[in-house]
């Protein structure tokens, strides 16, 4: 095994990161960083920050997170030799330790680009807001996340996807009375009262819902119903947990005013919201960076740190190497020749003139 970048990848990947374990990695990362004499290094906890400060006309981010969620015995890596491509296997290799060896290799090459360029390896991704590395730099740095684009190098199958999806669960909770089973007329049973918004979800169509030239397709779905107390008993209780993923042209104020026209009666928690983010495509970085990548945006489903980005007043894209349909898979991997691509991708958009 030859490719540099997969190399570069295994060495990553072999320092297990868990959320909530990224000292080792973030070490290791500032390390290979710390020499390079073109760069300036920032540290706050476990989320390393690297600078060009050549007084470009524009700066431009590119971030990836370091941790990765539970094992699933798949680790160490293994390099495989296949004859559709070569790939890397193992946890992190597709979510999303490839963009990491992406942003490392370029982070050493490029000592003069055509922009000034502050690459984020950030911790704490996997795991509830509230903790991501990347608030946290937002909140004590927020100079450093100053920027005219971002690229967010979550994996994409190197390709561009833009913007992403906003998503709010809700928790609709119906009240009944308990009762023996088998004097039923004498309760009141509150799982039953949640038919009318099982009705509604399966009657749901999903909608498609253009955004800056990208059509983002919607989902309204169950994902949790709890209630009743015994199995003789007539539940006082029930809860219905209802995940809405929806499109960018919405704010979670008008996602969750929606939710409210599909279930009216009901008591609506919101127990998780985060906003989508608008791809702002449109923009003349964005139009060069698609240009340099050659090839269109798609739509981002799901969601992705791009819409901190977006809140901050940074547009920002998806793009990186490996399926995302294979992050936090027990077979996750990336192909080879996703490395390349990205790397070759970037290293246009930052050195053309």
């Amino acid at each position: 095994m030859t490719n540099p970048l997969a190399a570069l990848l295994q060495q990553i990947m072999d320092v297990e990161s868990v959320s909530g374990n990224e000292r080792a990695l973030a070490d290791l990362v500032e390390a290979r960083l710390a020499p390079l004499g073109h760069l300036r290094l920032h540290r706050d906890g476990d989320c390393v920050v690297a600078r060009t400060e050549l007084g470009r006309a524009e700066r431009v981010v590119i971030a990836g997170h370091l941790d990765t969620v539970p094992l699933l015995d798949n680790l160490p890596s293994r390099y495989v030799v296949d004859p559709a491509g070569d790939y890397v296997w193992g946890r992190g290799a597709c979510d999303m330790k490839g963009g990491v060896a992406v942003m490392l290799a370029l982070a050493a090459e490029l000592t003069e680009p055509n922009r000034d360029i502050t690459w984020i390896l950030y911790d704490h991704e996997e795991v509830e807001a509230a903790r991501n590395g990347l608030g946290r730099l937002a909140r004590h740095r927020p100079d450093l996340i100053e920027a005219d684009f971002a690229v967010l190098m979550e994996p994409t199958s190197a390709r561009i996807e833009g913007g992403c999806q906003g998503t709010i669960r809700v928790e609709l909770h119906t009240e009944g009375v308990a009762a023996h089973s088998a004097r039923a007329w004498m309760g009141h049973n509150a799982i039953h009262d949640l038919a009318p918004a099982l009705a509604t979800l399966a009657d749901y169509a999903s909608e498609e819902i253009e955004v800056d030239r990208l059509v983002y397709r919607e989902g309204l779905n169950a994902v949790g119903v709890t209630g009743g107390v015994a199995t003789n008993m007539i539940p006082p209780a029930a809860v219905l947990t209802v995940n809405y993923r929806y499109a960018p042209d919405k704010t979670p104020e008008e996602a969750l005013a929606r939710l409210g026209v599909w279930f009216p009666g009901y008591r609506l928690e919101v127990t998780d919201v985060s906003p989508a983010a608008r791809p702002g495509l449109d923009l003349p970085l964005a139009q060069e960076f698609v240009a340099a990548i050659g090839e269109q945006a798609s739509p981002k489903y799901g969601w992705t740190d791009v819409a901190r980005f977006s809140a901050l007043g940074v547009p920002a894209v998806n793009y990186g190497p490996g399926d995302p349909s294979y992050a936090h898979r027990a077979d996750e991997f990336c192909p080879v020749a996703d490395l390349d691509r990205c790397a070759d991708g970037l290293r246009r958009w930052l050195t053309s003139h």
